[in-house]
């Protein structure tokens, strides 16, 4: 599985909830870095359900496809949607 991530300012990426919550990742927690071919990242512990990431994942990009494209959305109406809020300064 692959999953194409945007890099902010500051040099963040956002790890989708669905990841996080699979991988058991919480604020704080370290993730290894290995350089190889690419970046590998890697929580510090735990293992990974794949088959549970997938199923989370399909069910976020379901919410996104709902989602009205001609509008401009209503405050609070993409709450559900988005994958992380905005970063904090």
């Amino acid at each position: 599985m692959t999953l194409k991530l945007r890099v902010g300012r500051k040099g963040y990426i956002i790890l989708p909830k669905a990841v996080r919550e699979v991988f058991g990742i919480n604020e704080g927690d370290e993730l290894i870095v290995e350089i190889r071919d690419g970046i590998v990242l890697k929580p510090a512990r735990r293992s990974v359900d794949v088959e549970k990431l997938r199923e989370s994942l399909r069910k976020h990009v379901e919410k996104l496809m709902d989602l009205p494209s001609r509008r401009e959305p209503k405050p609070g109406e993409l709450a559900e949607a988005y994958l992380e809020e905005e970063f904090e300064d």
